[in-house]
Order: structure tokens, then sequence, then C-alpha cells
């Protein structure tokens, strides 16, 4: 847990302390000098009564009580040190910047449990170890470079890696963001992102707190912790954005199915961001720019207004917009004659609104009022104002500063003269305001946070199915696939639509099963995985000679243990299917079925529970969705029956945990019905 001794400590010792500042010791004993720290400051070196003009203790034995200890000796010296201090000092925070713990070997590992373990006798925090500190408004208990403008509406950045932080602030802080705290969690020994963002939570302010989170992640210990704090974060007004690094396949688990051939681990971190609402980016620049975008006013509509003085940036821009969902509307009022006869001739107020670069400050000003007072359609508005170096642009920075501060629509400053108009740029940025040095970049990720879903809601209605029956039904199963039986009484149960359809192990049954059924019939082969694979689908049989022939034939392939006769029934082929994830739990997948969920690989995905918005959602995301919704005079899918199944596939799931991979591959859709003509599921108790 997070312990005010650690956020707001009334004294801090940092054991180890130098006077060598190119050491962690010495350069976080700086730091906190440096950046004022107001609370009672000591140093414990066995070598020094004095460092840096602190005083020094040569033993822990004669340290007074301590708030916050910040450690920087060996590993092999830290397990004492933190006895003394919890057990003798009455110390209830700790930083551990020590490396040669977990990270490095099985004793560090245990070494790192047996402080944790009286830390938490104290109900004490630790932060660490192998990390490179904690800055907050209190204390500068960090020993890196640079130390960020802190401010209260700044960003609270939480990273699992000390470089990484150091070097995203680096290139946050050149384009204008500031901070309020930044928190290096290195080996999470007993809290990571996870506990932080739960303190953030808990402790959150709407008045005084800051609203934009950024996370660096490498390991999700706790998912349903993060999903549960972030959601509520962002439901409070704050926005998030993460980087979870570690997204290749390459120790990925085999499968075998589809569903599990599609569900990897980092699609369930995809699957729970969204949930939660956590906008995930994919390195440095990425988070900075989304960053960026969130210390701005919301855009509340899709309608983009570019104010230029440039044509090629413009042009570049729209492109980045359009294509990823936003418009740049062409404008055309009364009041559009009005502005262009105050521009110089040859501008253009169609949108892009390009006054040349021989426009004014003044000339941006009006601009920028027209944009905002009188054209309705507008929602935000992008300036790209640059400078070639014939004359200094601080009157035109100026305004558009001023222009930002009444005005009622966002205004994305595009500064892209960083070098030119360097001293212009800075003075800019000095008023508490950030650039944008490139229009594409501002415009692909103003895209992707105008389009980013909200949260799932906190209370999930699910869809009523008959866990009686399922939990009946389990109890007789094995683990591995189920028989054909088994999934039928689960889908029944759940409420799951599905094709009649019999399983027979002789010629006589296959001829008495399919007469009941109706010809034509589909025969499929029950043992094989993928059973197309072994000429284990046959389809429109239609004669009783051509049963007999086809039964005898599939009971042939290796495998084989019986075989599953259905009516022959037509509609586009969809897929839906679950998959368990240890620690995120199940996560929900839908797409087009058949072949086409192999050589498409179009698959939305989500966890469970579900949402009727989240499952309707997953379909709208499909790139083949025009094909769901019907295209070109063919009849399309029923949406609503196609959003049901999804449900009440997440709530047999949820009643069902045992199940780690389930298929309908395909379900049939039609504007009349849905309907699962094959499934598979895997269960493991």
């Amino acid at each position: 847990m997070v312990t005010n001794e650690l956020i707001n400590p009334g004294s801090i010792v940092v054991v180890g302390g130098s006077n060598d500042i190119t050491k962690p010791g010495g350069k976080i004993l700086k730091n906190l000098i440096d950046q004022g720290f107001k609370g009672k400051l000591y140093v414990s070196n066995p070598k020094e009564t004095e460092v840096q003009g602190i005083r020094s203790f040569t033993n822990l034995e004669n340290l007074p009580q301590t708030d916050l200890a910040i450690i920087a000796i060996a590993a092999k010296y830290t397990l004492d040190a933190v006895e003394k201090l919890a057990y003798d000092k009455g110390t209830k925070a700790f930083i551990i910047l020590s490396a040669g713990f977990g990270e490095e070997s099985e004793a560090g590992k245990e070494l790192e449990t047996k402080i944790v373990k009286i830390i938490n006798s104290v109900n004490g925090s630790l932060i660490g170890p192998n990390c490179i500190g904690v800055l907050t408004p209190e204390h500068a208990s960090i020993f890196t470079e640079p130390i960020p403008q802190l401010n209260p509406q700044g960003i609270d950045f939480i990273s699992g890696s000390g470089a990484t932080a150091v070097f995203i602030m680096e290139s946050a802080i050149p384009k204008g963001l500031t901070f309020n705290s930044v928190f290096s969690v290195g080996n999470s020994a007993q809290m990571g992102v996870e506990e932080i963002l739960e303190y953030m939570d808990e402790s959150f302010n709407p008045e005084t707190s800051s609203k934009v989170k950024l996370l660096y992640i490498e390991t999700i210990n706790k998912p349903q912790k993060l999903l549960k704090h972030a959601s509520s974060l962002i439901r409070k007004g704050c926005r998030i954005a993460a980087i979870k690094a570690g997204s290749s396949e390459a120790g990925s688990r085999a499968a075998s199915s589809h569903t599990g051939a599609l569900a990897s681990p980092d699609v369930a971190v995809d699957a729970l961001f969204k949930k939660a609402g956590i906008l995930r980016c994919y390195g440095r620049e990425d988070l900075i720019t989304i960053a960026s975008v969130f210390r701005h006013q919301p855009v509340k509509g899709k309608n983009i207004a570019i104010i230029t003085h440039a044509g090629g940036p413009a042009v570049m821009l729209t492109d980045a917009l359009s294509n990823g969902g936003l418009k740049v509307p062409h404008i055309k009022h009364p009041e559009t004659d009005e502005l262009l006869r105050q521009l110089f001739p040859g501008s253009s107020v169609a949108n892009p609104i390009d006054f040349l670069a021989t426009g004014t400050a003044e000339q941006l000003g009006i601009i920028i009022d027209y944009v905002d007072t009188k054209f309705d359609e507008i929602d935000a508005i992008v300036v790209i104002f640059g400078t070639p170096g014939l004359i200094r642009v601080f009157d035109a920075y100026r305004v558009l500063d001023e222009k930002m501060k009444t005005s009622r629509k966002p205004i994305f400053p595009v500064l892209p003269s960083i070098l030119t108009a360097k001293e212009e740029v800075a003075e800019f940025l000095s008023k508490g305001r950030i650039n944008f040095p490139d229009e594409v970049i501002l415009g692909n990720a103003l895209c992707r946070v105008v389009n980013h879903p909200e949260p799932a809601p906190e209370d999930i209605l699910q869809p009523e199915v008959d866990r009686q029956k399922i939990r009946s039904v389990l109890t007789e199963c094995a683990d591995g696939y189920i028989t054909p039986l088994q999934v039928q009484a689960l889908l029944d149960a759940a409420g799951i639509p599905r094709a009649g359809e019999a399983v027979v192990t002789n010629v006589k049954d296959a001829l008495n099963e399919s007469a009941k059924l109706g010809f034509p019939v589909v025969m499929k082969v029950v043992g094989p995985v993928h059973k197309s694979d072994v000429g284990g689908v046959a389809l429109n049989l239609k004669t009783p000679e051509q049963i007999e022939t086809t039964f005898k034939r599939m009971m042939q392939i290796p495998d084989a243990t019986a075989v599953l006769i259905q009516p022959m029934l037509s509609g586009i082929e969809l897929f839906a299917g679950a998959k368990y994830e240890p620690k995120f739990g199940h996560m929900i997948l839908c797409g087009m079925g058949g072949i086409f969920i192999e050589v498409l690989k179009d698959v939305s995905t989500s966890l469970a529970p579900l949402s009727e918005t989240e499952a309707r959602q997953m379909i709208r995301n499909l790139k083949s969705y025009k094909i769901i919704k019907g295209m070109r005079k063919q009849q399309g899918v029923n949406e609503n029956l196609f959003v049901s199944v999804i449900q009440k596939l997440s709530a047999l799931v949820s009643a069902a945990p045992e199940i780690i991979e389930l298929d309908l591959n395909p379900l049939l859709g039609t504007a009349e019905k849905v309907i699962a003509v094959d499934a598979r599921i895997r269960i493991k108790k």
C-alpha cells in the first residue's frame, strides 16, 4: 500500500548518501537539496559525519525516527538496514535504488522477498528495488536527470523501467509537457504500476489531482486491478495512455484451435486496455504526442479546421485526419466572404484556411475568432505557423497564446520552426504551452484520441443462462475437447441457437438421422481437430447412397470416433470464440468465419463479461463489417442476433470458467437468424 510517509514524508534518510554526485547516493541527495525538500534530511554513511552539508550518521543506531528511507547501498547490506529502520526507527516508506535482486538471481529474489516481508509487517511502502526513485511535489527522491518542471495539472507518470522513464521525460520536456509526479517501480517487489494507479484512484480529487496519467509497463501482474482503477480514473475525468512492451509473438504458446491461434497474450493486453479506456501507444514519441493531445481541451466532434500559412503541411495534415476518420470540412458561410476580405489577396478560407506566407499575427487572431465563434460546425482548430527566417514571429505566437486562453474550441499549435524560431518557440512554451512540431504525428494522434472508446460500464448486465445445467454438464466432462453431445448441452443451456444435429457411429444410424434431419445434409468427422484439413467435411449430401459412402470414408480417417450430421444451411459465415488467458480471464472474439478467419484474420477481441455496447462495437470494428451489414444488394446479417450470440458466449464462459477454448465456426448469419453450425469446446478443470 502507498503510505503517507512515501508521498509526504516529514523526514528522509539517504542510506549510502555520498559527496560523489556521479553515484546514485550522491546525486539523489543533491536533487533533494536542490529541489528544496522542506522536511528533515539525514544521511547514513559509515565513513562520513557530514555529506553535502547534511549531517551523516555513521551508525543507523543513532539515527532519529525517519519517515522515508532511500537506500543506495549494495544489495547484500540492504536487509539489515531495512530491518533496523522498520523496527527501530519507525520508517514506513522505502525506496531501494540498488540492483542485484530478483532481476539478477534466485538468491536476489529470496533477499527481495525477505525485505518485503519486513516492510509488510510494519504496514510500510516499498518502491523498487532496482529503480531510479520517486519524484513528487514534496520530494525529488530521484537520482537521474532531467528533473522536469512540476505542475499540479501536469502528468502523473508510472514506469516499470527507470531508463525508459528518463528517455520519455527527455522527449516530453522540450515539447512543453510538465509533470506532477514520476514513479519508477523497478522490480515491483511490493508495489507495481497497478498499486500506484490504485493509490491515484483512491486519493483522486477532481479539483486538485492531475487528469493525465502515462504508464510504461513491461509485465502486467494484476490485470483486474489495472482494469478496475484505470477505468475508475477515466470515469472521473482522467485520460490514460500506456506503452506495454514485450508484444512479440516469439514466446507465445501453441494453440489447437482458431480461437487459441488468434488470441495471444498481447491480444489480451489490447482487450484489457480497450475495456479500461486506456489508449495504447507503441513508442516514446507516440506516448508523448498522445499525452500532449490529452493536455488540451477534449475534442467533442470530428470536424477540424486547419489554419495555416504553408500549404504543404496543411495538405499532409488533411490526409492524416481524413485517413484516421476525422474531417476537414469545406467551410462556406456568408461570414467566409467577410473573413476573406480581411486577408491578403490569394488567401483561401475554404478549409484549410491558408492566409499565405505573408500573413500577419493580426490576421491569425481574426481567423481564430471567426472559426471559434462563427463556424459552428467546427469542433477543433489546428494552427500551423512556422517561419522561413525572414522575420521574427514572437507576435504571432503571443496572439496564439492569448486566443488559446479564450477559445471555446481546443486549439492545437503546430510550430515546426524549432531551430529558426527557437527563441519564439521557447517563449511560447514558457507560458505553459505545448508544441506539436510535426503536423502528421499530431493528426494521427488526434484521430486515435477522438475515436478511442470510453471504458466499459462498471456493472455489466449479462444474459440469463441455465447455470445449474451448465454446472451439471461440466461435472460429467473430462479435461480436453468435450463430446458433441456435451457441446450441444452447453450451447442450449446458454441459449445459443444451433443447427439440429446427430452424432452417429454406424451406417444405419447415419441413414436414419439424415432422413429425420431432412436432405440435403452436411457430414463432419468427430475426432480430428481441423476437420477440413483431413477431408472430414462433406457438404450438400442429397441421397442415402452419398450418406453411406461418405460415412464409411470418414470413419477411415485417423482419430475419427464418430460422424456429426446436420441439415445443410446457408448464410454468411461468421465466427465467435472464447479463450482463457491466465490472470486476464476470458477473451471473447468475433469475425468472419469459415476459411476467412485464416485468410483475413479480421478479428475483434474483448474481455468477458461483455456489455451489449461492447459486443456491438466488436462487430462494427471489423474491417469486414460492410459484408455483415450487407452490400451490393446482398442481404446482410441480423446484427442484433449476432450481438446476442456474443453476449451469451460471454455469459457461458462466466458460468463455466473451466472452458479454456471455444470455437463457434462457422456461425451462419442471415437477416432472420444467426445459428451455430459447428462448435468445439476444450475444458481444463
